[in-house]
């Protein structure tokens, strides 16, 4: 059974080791925003956890992962739990400073798993009230599968 899908190359390539419900919401967050998007990461190897987290800290450049317990890193069932995606911009590469590209991403996700039943965490919303950047949230890009 083929699903339907607006991703293609390595955005599929990027979802392989993913839980299988968290894929399926991404395939049907791609059919449903209206903003096409590029899988950047799926599934983390612990080197490259490191290397992330370092960054801003011990290596340069800016901050960008509060933790080296990341959901990208397969779990127990040697599975990824958490995906970052991205707006497609000017010659298909990701455009991280289109702030309303990944609104209109995180509300095709969000959906998607209502729809689906598969409970999910947005790094813009992570106590999950609905109110976006409330805190400080700053990870729009990043979806994890949430406890039911």
């Amino acid at each position: 059974m083929s699903m339907q899908t607006r991703l293609a190359g390595v955005s599929l390539r990027r979802l392989q080791g993913v839980h299988p419900e968290l894929v399926k919401v991404v395939h049907a967050a791609s059919l449903l925003s209206p903003m096409p998007f590029l899988v950047v990461e799926g599934v983390r190897t612990e080197a490259r956890q490191r290397e992330l987290y370092a960054q801003g800290r011990t290596a340069p450049g800016r901050i960008v992962t509060w933790t080296m317990k990341s959901k990208h890193i397969p779990g127990a069932d040697g599975l990824g739990h958490a995906v970052d995606l991205c707006p497609i911009g000017a010659g298909g590469k990701p455009d991280w400073n289109n702030v309303n590209g990944f609104l209109e991403i995180g509300k095709a996700m969000m959906n998607s798993a209502m729809r689906l039943g598969v409970p999910l965490r947005w790094g813009w919303d992570w106590d999950g009230d609905r109110k976006l950047r409330e805190k400080g949230e700053t990870d729009g890009p990043h979806f994890e599968l949430a406890a039911p």
